[in-house]
Order: C-alpha cells, then sequence, then structure tokens
C-alpha cells in the first residue's frame, strides 16, 4: 500500500530560528537529542511563539536542510515576513513534492516518525521522483482526538 502522494505546491518562504546539527548524520540518537535540546530552547524563550505571531496560518515547520556543508534544523512557520534576529528565511519552491500524512502523540514524535517513513521506506521505493536535496519539513498542523497531526513535504523532481 502507497503511504504517500505526489502533488503540485506552489512556492512558499519558511521564516525559522535554526541551530547546526553536530552529530555525524549516522548519529540518530545525537541527532535527536541535539534536536529535541533545540525545540525545548525555543518554546521556553519565546523564539516560537514571536514565530507564530508572524504566520500566515497555524502550521509549524520543523526543516532539515544541509547549508554549506552543515546539517541544518530549524523551527520555522510559513511567511513572506522577516525578523532582522531569525536565521533564515528558507524558500521552497512550487513544484512537484512528496507528501507522507501522520499522527502521533506528541509533535517530537510525529516529526521523527514522519522523517522516518520519509527517508526510511517511502524515498527508497519511490521511482517515477527523485529528492535532489534542499530543504524538507515535518509540517504540524493541529491536535484532533488527542493526537497531533501533519504531514512530511520533501521537494521532488521527475526522472
Amino acid at each position: 500500500m502507497k503511504n504517500y502522494i505526489i502533488e503540485v505546491k506552489d512556492r512558499f518562504n519558511v521564516l525559522g530560528f535554526g541551530t547546526d546539527l553536530k552529530s555525524h548524520y549516522t548519529d540518530f540518537a545525537g541527532i535527536m537529542k541535539e534536536k529535541s535540546d533545540f525545540w525545548n530552547a525555543v518554546s521556553e524563550d519565546g523564539r516560537l511563539g514571536t514565530l507564530k505571531s508572524l504566520a500566515a496560518n497555524d502550521y509549524v515547520l520543523i526543516v532539515n536542510e544541509a547549508v554549506n556543508n552543515k546539517m541544518m534544523h530549524y523551527a520555522g512557520v510559513m511567511t513572506d515576513k522577516t525578523l532582522p534576529e531569525a536565521t533564515r528565511v528558507i524558500e521552497f519552491p512550487k513544484g512537484e513534492y512528496i507528501v507522507i500524512k501522520g499522527e502521533a502523540q506528541s509533535t517530537e514524535e510525529l516529526a521523527n516518525t514522519l522523517t522516518g517513513m520519509a527517508f526510511g521506506s517511502v524515498l527508497p521505493e519511490v521511482t517515477e521522483v527523485s529528492y535532489v536535496g534542499g530543504p524538507n519539513a515535518a509540517v504540524i498542523m493541529g491536535h484532533r482526538d488527542g493526537l497531533v497531526f501533519g504531514e512530511m513535504w520533501i521537494p521532488v523532481v521527475r526522472g
């Protein structure tokens, strides 16, 4: 059973606060701890609240992107506004995206589950499109029936 769809999305910008992940890309425990510590910090110090006040919708985006040979991880929102203290405006191109839907007990669990599905099973099995890098995002869309729900958005190309 196919657990993803491919859909066209218009270009959008994500304004975010980010961190450079220092753990080796195969050190999953180290990466998870760094991400968790980062999310605790941006939630507690008000940066996430500041971003939400500028958002075009209620979504919170958990963005991963390789920048200058660094693994970057961002807390962000969809907006065309800027903040001088923000780390980056991340541009997502218009085009096709693999979209994977999910739900979980917490935001962190949902992001980890969607990322695991995307890179562990969906991308290795997809033949009609390819992920060639660029930012990808776990999109936290809301809560229902006591669960957090959202999607993973990964830009892809044909061929």
